[in-house]
């Protein structure tokens, strides 16, 4: 059987592109997260053990990174854009 070919528009690659570079740019925040709060974790650690100064940048950035997280692999924020864009267009016409 021959394999059937799927016209893929230009919007459709373009839309594509932009959602593996969302990805990746939450990947690279991720990566860059782990790596300074390991960092941050060992410093404190060695210089003080009976104060945990650390979990302040790991609480506060983690809340960020799970925000970045949503924005991009939930799908609640897109359906609410479109609905919104939706509505404006009906509200010009």
């Amino acid at each position: 059987m021959p394999q059937t070919e799927y016209a893929i528009s230009d919007q459709d690659r373009r839309d594509a592109m932009r959602r593996v570079n969302r990805k990746l740019g939450f990947l690279r925040h991720l990566c860059i997260y782990l790596l300074v709060n390991a960092g941050l974790i060992a410093l404190n650690l060695s210089t003080s053990r009976h104060v945990l100064w650390s979990a302040g940048p790991l609480l506060g950035w983690g809340i960020g990174v799970l925000f970045h997280a949503l924005s991009v692999f939930a799908d609640f924020p897109s359906r609410w854009r479109q609905a919104l864009m939706e509505r404006e267009l009906r509200r010009h016409r």
